[in-house]
């Protein structure tokens, strides 16, 4: 049978542009389960309807001879979109019971169910319509090849709008799922990974793609297009960044630029996303089939929140490095009172960081070792003593020893420092540079044991930032030239560190400054 000679041909297309697709991208077919017991239903189900389509989608027929054949059929393939299903099997209510089970226990409401019986009076229509979640109930007698193909059409309609309805709803929830995530990152080329990521769950398929932007004559040594992220076979672009064994993916990807708009020519779809800060970002994308308007339409939806998600990541950079500046600027007063702190400040900055890496890669301290701690922490040690600038010249320039009461004024330095930052700190929510700032310069003079100053805190009790910063200050102390000392080995300067392990210094982090230094991986030269 074909659609040519039948009268009800109309059925078949709500719109003709759907139903044309270009060489090479055919669309699966749509799934039919017949579940009979009758091998001649069988056959005479698949003679007559073979050779139907609908949008341009073929029939695949699949069949099962009981009910439990067609229930595991049904868990193995659960795209089915029609069923029809025999009532008498195994029992009188074998097709009654399958419907029940698809229903509820595999909790599948999009697939079409029609019940074809034989023996009308074993399940009466208007009770079976009634108590079950069927689409359609017909005699084997009534349905014809004619009412068939109507049938299948209907419940091929049916299914497509219950698929697009749940497609939707799926899909939104992703986007609201997707985007949220999106404002937890915290550089481009993670926010760029993470939109691959969210199209590729949205369309729920394993994808080939790639995010640009495009660089303007102003930015230069960039290339014109830039690569910022990219996933399948596309990875090797985020790596050398090279177009050349691509002119037309280059051209699409252009061509996007330069329409400002999204461009779907499968299989090169482009998605463009402009930030109101008028940064430009173009998506290509390359899932199996070309897009349908309730995938395109929740791309677009998608493209909205992607924009929100980048103007946030970009006031979040600002403002971290509106920080930084204000670090940076606290830490060059410091500087400028004292010419060897210079040095001194980044080498403890670049220990602070790799110690901060150690220790989570040796579990220790998880619950603090956060994130936000580990993007901040090198930063804010600079700040470790920025209470100088209240410390007398002649004091904090002394080549000798200090008296007892020329200590008791330098030791000033952390109640200083800690009273400057926390005060700055108060002016920003949460916890920020100024924030573990405060708590290195009030801090990193405190011992483990509580001997420390300024306030004699013990153990965990000291913020977990200066403890770090306290080993990493004595360990760069001894290791160089000061006005009232000559540089330390090596050897020395570990054996004074171990020697006060438990007593000044918190042991872990001890233990975790050694398996650097047991490794060569110190961040800066040592001087011989």
């Amino acid at each position: 049978m074909t659609q040519d000679n039948n009268d009800d041909s109309w059925l078949v297309d709500d719109d003709p542009s759907d139903a044309t697709a270009a060489p090479g991208n055919e669309r699966k077919p749509w799934k039919v389960l017949i579940v009979d017991d009758e091998k001649d239903v069988h056959l005479a189900t698949r003679l007559a309807i073979k050779d139907i389509r609908f949008k341009d989608r073929g029939l695949e027929l699949l069949n099962a001879y009981s009910a439990s054949e067609g229930y595991r059929c049904m868990q193995d393939n659960p795209d089915i979109a029609l069923i029809l299903l025999d009532v008498v099997m195994e029992s009188d209510d074998a097709g009654l019971l399958l419907v029940e089970r698809i229903r509820h226990e595999l909790g599948n409401q999009t697939v079409r169910i029609v019940l074809r019986t034989g023996q009308p009076g074993h399940a009466p229509e208007q009770e079976v319509i009634l108590d079950y979640d069927i689409n359609d109930y017909k005699t084997k007698t009534e349905l014809t090849v004619q009412k068939l193909f109507t049938t299948v059409i209907a419940s091929l309609r049916a299914f497509e709008n219950m698929l697009t309805i749940e497609k939707s709803r799926q899909g939104l929830a992703k986007i609201l799922d997707g985007a949220g995530d999106l404002y937890h990152l915290y550089s481009l080329k993670e926010f760029a990974s993470g939109v691959l990521k969210q199209i590729s769950a949205i369309l729920d398929v394993g994808m080939d793609g790639v995010l640009c932007v495009e660089n303007g004559t102003e930015i230069s040594g960039r290339p014109g297009l830039e690569v910022i992220a990219a996933t399948g076979a596309y990875e090797d672009l985020s790596q050398h960044n090279d177009f050349t064994g691509m002119p037309e993916l280059a051209e699409a990807i252009t061509q996007a630029f330069r329409q400002r708009r999204n461009l779907y020519s499968h299989p090169y779809d482009m998605l463009y996303i402009c930030s109101q800060n008028g940064r430009e970002f173009v998506v290509h994308f390359s899932p199996p089939w070309p897009l349908d308007e309730v995938e395109r339409s929740l791309l677009e939806v998608f493209c909205q929140r992607i924009s929100s998600a980048y103007d946030n990541l970009y006031l979040y950079s600002q403002l971290r490095n509106a920080q930084q500046a204000t670090v940076v600027a606290l830490a060059d007063l410091a500087e400028f009172r004292d010419s060897n702190t210079g040095e001194h400040v980044m080498r403890v900055q670049k220990l602070t960081d790799a110690l901060a890496v150690e220790l989570k890669t040796m579990n220790c301290y998880p619950d603090t070792l956060t994130r936000e701690f580990m993007d901040m922490i090198g930063m804010a040690s600079i700040l470790h003593d920025v209470g100088k600038v209240g410390t007398p010249d002649n004091i904090l320039f002394k080549p000798g020893k200090l008296d007892p009461e020329e200590r008791i004024i330098m030791e000033q330095h952390a109640t200083i420092g800690a009273h400057i930052l926390q005060k700055a700190s108060q002016l920003c929510e949460g916890v920020n540079y100024l924030t573990l700032g405060a708590e290195i310069a009030g801090g990193h003079h405190e011992h483990y044991d509580g001997n420390g100053y300024p306030l004699k805190r013990r153990g965990q009790d000291i913020p977990l930032s200066a403890r770090i910063v306290a080993v990493v200050d004595v360990f760069d102390a001894l290791l160089n030239k000061r006005p009232y000392k000559e540089a330390w080995n090596m050897n020395d300067t570990m054996s004074y560190i171990h020697g006060r392990s438990g007593t000044q210094f918190d042991p872990h982090i001890v233990e975790a400054l050694q398996r650097i230094i047991n490794e060569d991986r110190l961040p800066f030269p040592i001087e011989a």
